[in-house]
């Protein structure tokens, strides 16, 4: 038996917010038809707000209705204190 895991992935850089919301979700949602797995890089992101927090938890909800997960890669500096006094840092896996 072969087994195939295919996991889509997403770098964002600069600003994550209100204004780049619609697109993340689009840039998500057409990963998502290819795999159930998501790794989104925030390396190079040095700001998130609400909106974008909210995104990221949606995305997380689909990958695991889909049996998958959202992984967020190596979050800058800025975004892991976000995801830390949100609580968040608890709920997605960060690697």
């Amino acid at each position: 038996m072969n087994i195939i895991t295919t996991v889509s992935e997403v770098e964002l850089q600069g600003r994550f917010d209100a204004h780049e919301a619609e697109a993340f979700r689009e840039l998500a949602d057409n990963a998502l038809q290819n795999s159930a797995d998501l790794r989104v890089v925030l390396t190079a992101v040095d700001f998130v707000d609400s909106t974008a927090l909210a995104e990221l938890v949606r995305a997380m909800k689909r990958c695991r209705e889909a049996g998958g997960d959202l992984t967020l890669v190596k979050p800058s500096a800025p975004v892991r204190v976000i995801l830390e006094l949100t609580k968040l840092d608890a709920a997605f896996t960060i690697v």
